[in-house]
């Protein structure tokens, strides 16, 4: 192993473009090496973009290149399982976009070959690397009381991955997975579950409701049919903490993206553990699938 990570992107996403590419340019212990697309003119400009050096015509072929250490996946949902053990396959630690998986039998399916391979996986849970929300975890463990956690924004596009059923989309997996995260990293393991959601082409809105067996509540909202809304409230038996934009920051706080890349390079280099464990993202989607199976309007 180099003494920089040598990362690999499957897929031309934005988010890669504009979040995930910068950041590992940017990161003091990884370069991107490589970039593979399904659309080689998206690929040749991304990788111009950001100055990469190979672009890859398949998948596949990304896979093979033994200068590869580890590979970047923000496909979409429906995608992320086949890739990821595809990659493991290879013997490439992987770094996959949240969701980790459709399911909790998915992501427990992913972490078994993880293990088997002796590689890393780690969801691209990047909100769980800004200093600001690690701080306040730690400073609230253990006394939050009740929690009310928001994440929404409108989506007028019909042919947005998000608007597709067939590719994993709904706010569930792709908003939702955020406040249910942050409900259990401040609350703990949820033992019931009441939603009243809104459906169309997909899963568009959610009002979830988790009980935790020391009594504590949390309130969540998830919607792709309002403004752009972030917020968190967090009550404890002292005082009320309120923090705006929890998932993706403030202007000013430090890219957490980079801080994540930086520390999942970190562990592939030295042979750590994932700094975000494949077990935290099991939990998590046991969560959203009770969620998902939920009667609307009735406790479960």
């Amino acid at each position: 192993m180099t003494e920089q990570l040598r990362w690999g992107v499957l897929g031309a996403a934005a988010i890669a473009d504009h979040a995930l590419l910068p950041a590992l340019r940017a990161s003091r212990n990884g370069r991107v090496l490589a970039l593979a697309s399904r659309d080689p003119q998206r690929a040749a400009a991304m990788a111009a973009r950001h100055e990469v050096a190979r672009v890859h015509r398949t998948y596949d072929d990304l896979l093979h290149d033994t200068d590869v250490d580890a590979v970047y996946v923000p496909l979409a949902n429906s995608l992320h399982r086949e890739w990821t053990l595809r990659a493991l396959a290879a013997g490439k630690h992987v770094l996959c976009e949240k969701p980790l998986a459709m399911s909790s039998a998915e992501a427990t399916e992913m972490a078994a070959a993880a293990r088997a391979a002796d590689r890393l996986l780690m969801e691209a849970a990047m909100y769980r690397f800004q200093p600001r929300m690690i701080e306040l975890a730690e400073a609230l463990g253990g006394q939050v009381r009740y929690l009310h956690a928001s994440f929404s924004f409108a989506i007028d596009a019909p042919d947005n991955y998000r608007m597709r059923p067939e590719m994993g989309g709904g706010a569930l997996l792709d908003i939702g997975f955020y406040v249910v995260d942050l409900a259990r990293w401040l609350l703990g393991e949820p033992d019931r579950v009441a939603v009243v959601r809104h459906d169309e082409r997909v899963d568009m809105s959610w009002s979830i409701g988790l009980g935790f067996p020391d009594d504590g509540q949390a309130s969540l909202f998830a919607s792709f049919e309002t403004p752009e809304y972030q917020e968190l409230v967090a009550v404890t038996g002292a005082r009320v903490v309120h923090v705006e934009r929890p998932f993706f920051g403030s202007p000013g706080d430090p890219d957490s993206y980079q801080l994540m890349a930086e520390a999942f390079a970190e562990a592939a280099l030295s042979g750590a553990p994932a700094p975000l464990p494949p077990e935290n993202s099991i939990a998590t989607a046991r969560v959203l699938d009770r969620i998902r199976e939920a009667p609307s309007g009735q406790c479960s």
